[in-house]
């Protein structure tokens, strides 16, 4: 328990310390946000502070931080680093450059960036690059929760698919209503929610200090059948560290945003309640399978992610308890799933320029999108391994989007003459892990680890060498 609290303090330390380095980077200004500049009174509309904040760390937190921590902890106490460091030093500066970035250029989409920064081919790959993993997250963020209120009602298929239905109508509803209308009033409780959940958990590894690995008896593969650390480590665990969905969600907020001050405590410091979120869930998860709980609980070692929030959530917190952590686990997701329709919907219609103050308007571009997500959900639903490669394909699609933000990020800070590492280093860091992945993963090419390594690298060459090459150029 003593690497877990020692990972607690850093991000929180983190957050006061380095995401005051990076804000002076942007140094926030009094111009006019696009909250005042563009109203519609559909998507950009100005929002309080705090609910602007439970709204963000709502829409990036999703099963992202829970699942993925789950299934990440089982590599042992190496999810720790990842989490700790991840978020402050990628996870947290990503969020909070492209939410300035956005605001900074009225309002626009990560597509609109791409193109501002890296051109019109790489805006075009983004964009159907984005579409795609938005598509992916609305989908794994129906089933998710259908599959833990599904195990609540009697667990076979048909319940599920009844949960799929009535989630799948809500995310209809909350995509084509203005944003105030339903995710300004609702988020923020479930926000709370999700929190309440989160700290229960603590408390509940307070009292009991299970012995649970740390980081000093070794970073070993405690679970060498999920694949090698580097890179599965760094797909499994997105959300709670790094994660490029952030970057289709932070221009939604950037457009309710009142002034740039607020940047920082909605962009980093959402990133860094998440992580958080996750690295509870890594520890719980620690506890449960390599510290006796999975026993104590009556539980199977081999439990699914969804199965191990049900069992902890009920047998820690009792009735009430589990009903108000099973509410945070639940919505999450689900909130999650209805913003990432809102994003593609909004994306699409920057790239064909449709405006979206009239509702037909908004209905031309969201049922395809709707249609499309069907398709993906039945897969999911009729193949017994369609969620496990729905995941697997949103997880690396999630942080290849996070890689290229990263990169658009080090360009705008290079061309306003900053100090452009910040964002460099971890672009290369995950340029190495995305093509790692891609390269290794059986779902993929499935080639020899070493092969994945050595192109991995080769591709983290060719990227920097493009870098320096239009840095000579430009400097």
């Amino acid at each position: 328990m003593v690497s877990f609290f020692i990972a607690l303090v850093a991000l929180v330390f983190g957050y006061i310390f380095y995401g005051k380095v990076v804000e002076k980077l942007i140094r926030p200004t009094n111009h006019r946000t696009p909250a005042f500049s563009h109203a519609d009174g559909v998507d950009y509309i100005p929002l309080p502070e705090w609910k602007v904040f439970m709204i963000q760390f709502l829409n990036i937190a999703g099963t992202g931080p829970i699942f993925g921590a789950i299934m990440g902890a089982q590599f042992g106490p190496a999810s720790y680093l990842w989490i700790v460091f991840g978020c402050i030093f990628a996870g947290a500066v990503h969020d909070y450059l492209c939410g300035m970035l956005s605001l900074r250029h009225n309002g626009v989409g990560v597509p609109e960036l791409v193109g501002t920064y890296l051109g019109i081919t790489p805006k075009k790959i983004m964009l159907a690059f984005s579409v795609f993993l938005l598509l992916m997250v609305g989908t794994v963020f129906v089933y998710s929760p259908a599959i833990i209120l599904g195990e609540k009602m009697g667990g076979d298929t048909q319940m599920v698919m009844i949960w799929c239905l009535i989630i799948f109508l809500y995310y209809i509803i909350a995509t084509m209503l203005p944003i105030d209308k339903i995710i300004g009033r609702i988020y923020p409780i479930f926000a709370v929610s999700l929190m309440f959940m989160a700290v229960a958990l603590c408390f509940v590894l307070i009292k009991r200090m299970p012995v649970i690995p740390e980081v000093w008896d070794g970073l070993d593969n405690m679970k060498p059948s999920a694949g090698p650390i580097f890179p599965c480590l760094f797909i499994t665990i997105a959300c709670g560290a790094l994660s490029g969905f952030h970057a289709t969600q932070s221009p939604l907020m950037a457009r309710c945003l009142k002034h740039e001050k607020q940047g920082r405590p909605v962009f980093y410091g959402a990133m860094i309640a998440e992580g958080i979120v996750a690295l509870i869930w890594a520890a719980v998860s620690s506890y449960f399978f390599y510290g006796g709980a999975a026993e104590e609980l009556g539980a199977s070692l081999k439990s699914s992610a969804p199965q191990v929030v049900t069992l902890v959530s009920e047998g820690w917190l009792g009735t009430l308890g589990g009903i108000l952590a099973m509410l945070g686990v639940v919505a999450a997701p689900i909130t999650s799933g209805d913003t990432a329709f809102r994003s593609a919907r909004l994306i699409i219609s920057e790239f064909i320029n449709l405006d979206q103050k009239k509702l037909v308007n908004r209905f031309i571009i969201s049922i395809p999108l709707f249609l499309i997500a069907l398709g993906l959900l039945w897969f999911n639903i009729e193949d017994e391994n369609g969620f496990n490669i729905i995941w697997n394909y949103f997880g690396w699609a999630n942080q290849s989007l996070a890689t290229i933000v990263l990169w658009t990020e080090t360009v705008y800070l290079v061309k306003h003459r900053k100090f452009f590492y910040i964002t460099l280093i971890p672009a290369m860091f995950m340029t190495a892990v995305t093509v790692s992945f891609l390269l290794l993963s059986p779902i993929a090419f499935g080639f020899d680890k070493i092969i994945a390594y050595i192109i991995g690298a080769l591709a983290v060459v060719t990227a920097t060498g493009w870098f320096c090459h239009w840095y000579r150029k430009n400097s």
